[in-house]
């Protein structure tokens, strides 16, 4: 078996001390004042020697054990997939390690994964909350454990969070739909208390209300069964005495389901129905219409939510911060209507 290389070796063979080593390695040639040419070479040398950390004695020395606890609702949605990864490349950035978890939307799970990772010792977390689990919030509040909330936050809890201006962003998205002569807009979300999506559908009934442009038209579905739900809500809609001309799905999910029933339909996009979609998802590329969506900024969120927690686990900050970041309308075929 190889010998492990060590911060000595990397410095002999540099020719520079164990000391300055270390500081560029910890990512503290800043304060060190350590050149960014050496610091370079160190870097380089250190990757063709193949040196590995000792984590343990490193997590002995600094009482940290470079770890985050990130829990999202489902790590395989696109959505959180690629806030993950923007977060696994943002905390590496600090020699950060980030243990994944999925919620499920249930909170029971939610407050396993919590206790299985503060077992493990992490240094914080990074939580996309489920519905009811404010308890195991002031938990962590109580406990001085540092947390970043995501893409949702309990308005009555005093927490860091950073998220999307949803409100806006939904008022954005049927004021467009609206301006393009669409007169009957219903909308698909789930039946919850999340104020992601409660602010997403106060965005869809100000903007019609603001308009003067007809009631809400309104669905909502259960998360626990999401496929036959939609359908049913949309063949409500269909099928009400003042049929829709427009769909807004309040996420992606949503909106491949809800796709994929209006094609059992045989219902055209944009002909005979327009669609506006929260969020992309790869899925969306192999439809026959490019569908127009609220991009949501995931990679800032990502970053924001790691400086945010490394400053909390670094510098014991405890001013709140919450970050309510705009997103985009991206236009396309989906919902400009046709002549």
């Amino acid at each position: 078996m190889n010998k492990k290389v060590s911060l000595k070796d990397i410095a002999k063979a540099v020719g520079v001390s164990t000391a300055l080593v270390s500081y560029v390695l910890n990512n503290k040639e800043k304060e060190a004042r350590v050149g960014k040419e050496i610091a370079e070479v160190i870097r380089k040398k250190a990757a063709e020697l193949n040196y590995q950390p000792n984590q343990i004695a490193k997590s002995l020395k600094s009482g940290k054990s470079f770890t985050i606890g990130l829990i999202v609702a489902d790590i395989s949605n696109p959505f959180f997939a690629n806030i993950a990864r923007t977060i696994e490349d943002e905390a590496k950035k600090h020699n950060y390690t980030v243990i994944f978890g999925s919620s499920d939307e249930n909170a029971e799970k939610s407050l396993d994964l919590i206790n299985v990772l503060v077992k493990r010792q992490v240094d914080g977390f990074i939580i996309a909350p489920t519905e009811h689990s404010e308890p195991q919030i002031n938990y962590l509040t109580e406990s001085n454990i540092p947390f970043v909330l995501i893409d949702r936050y309990f308005p009555k809890v005093e927490t860091n969070y950073v998220a999307t201006d949803n409100f806006s962003a939904a008022y954005e998205a049927t004021t467009h739909l609206i301006n393009n002569g669409y007169k009957h807009i219903g909308m698909i979300a789930y039946k919850s208390g999340l104020i992601h999506m409660q602010e997403r559908v106060r965005g869809y009934t100000t903007a019609l209300k603001d308009a003067k442009a007809g009631a809400s038209l309104l669905k909502e579905v259960d998360y626990n069964n999401v496929s036959l739900d939609v359908e049913k809500k949309i063949a409500e809609l269909i099928h009400a005495r003042q049929k829709i001309d427009a769909l807004f799905f309040a996420t992606n999910t949503l909106s491949i389901h809800g796709l994929k029933y209006l094609n059992k339909k045989q219902w055209k996009v944009p002909g005979d129905v327009a669609v506006v979609c929260f969020d992309e998802g790869d899925a969306f590329d192999f439809f026959y219409c490019p569908l127009t969506y609220v991009e949501q900024p995931l990679i800032r969120v990502g970053k924001e939510a790691v400086g945010l927690l490394i400053e909390q686990i670094n510098d014991h900050v405890t001013e709140k911060k919450q970050l309510a970041l705009a997103s985009r309308l991206v236009v396309r075929a989906s919902s400009v209507r046709t002549k």
